[in-house]
């Protein structure tokens, strides 16, 4: 079996290097510079058709055949359902991590980018998408904050694939304008997260190398 992963260091690429260094499986890494719009070369939207990383391709697929897919989501579940782990059996608990997975998809993924273009990216200075988007995002943190004060993590009371799916975008709360002490659940979560071995490694892995 060979597993290729296609990404670049964004928080939705962190998310399926986080996740294969937590699996502990080998697997190989392409990375996609979307600074030089390599995201739009032929033969990765043979594999991404949306244009976007992450991506990747199982050698060893469903009924054993060669099997690609993108959006960081459904890599997360296919790759949890392929090795058991990180999204529980126990039916309350997988719906409730699936829950956390599809709000940080639907939520912190698209909230928490809007702020980074606003503050970091926009060619000019527009105060309305600074406060909409990033009123919004402490709106999220306020709810994620909510949530780890009675769960240990986000979406049951063991480590799960939501976690890894929101941790590499709360690792950019300083683009966010966040002070995570305003958010001391979210602190304890964040600190216990960056202390595992396996998120820091696939924090990193996909970092360019040094020109």
């Amino acid at each position: 079996m060979t597993l290729d992963l296609y990404a670049w260091n964004t928080s939705n690429g962190r998310k399926i290097s986080i996740m294969l260094e937590e699996l502990g499986v080998d697997y190989n890494i392409h990375l996609i510079n979307i600074g030089k719009d390599e995201q739009f070369a032929p033969d990765f939207l043979k594999i991404s058709p949306n244009n976007r990383i992450p991506a990747i391709v199982d050698s060893d697929g469903p009924g054993g055949a060669p099997y690609s897919m993108f959006e960081s989501g459904a890599i997360l579940l296919y790759l949890a359902d392929k090795f058991g782990k990180f999204n529980p059996t126990d039916e309350r608990k997988r719906y409730e991590t699936l829950v956390w997975l599809m709000w940080q998809m639907g939520g912190v993924g698209p909230m928490f980018g809007q702020v980074h273009h606003f503050e970091r990216a926009a060619k000019e200075d527009i105060p309305y998408g600074k406060k909409r988007y990033g009123d919004e995002a402490r709106r999220l943190y306020g709810v994620m904050n909510g949530r780890l004060g009675e769960s240990a993590y986000l979406g049951c009371d063991e480590y799960t694939i939501a976690d890894i799916a929101t941790y590499p975008w709360v690792a950019r709360y300083d683009w966010q304008n966040v002070d995570l002490a305003d958010f001391p659940n979210v602190k304890r979560w964040f600190d216990d997260m960056s202390a595992r071995p396996a998120v820091e490694k696939g924090m990193n892995v996909l970092a360019p190398p040094a020109s």
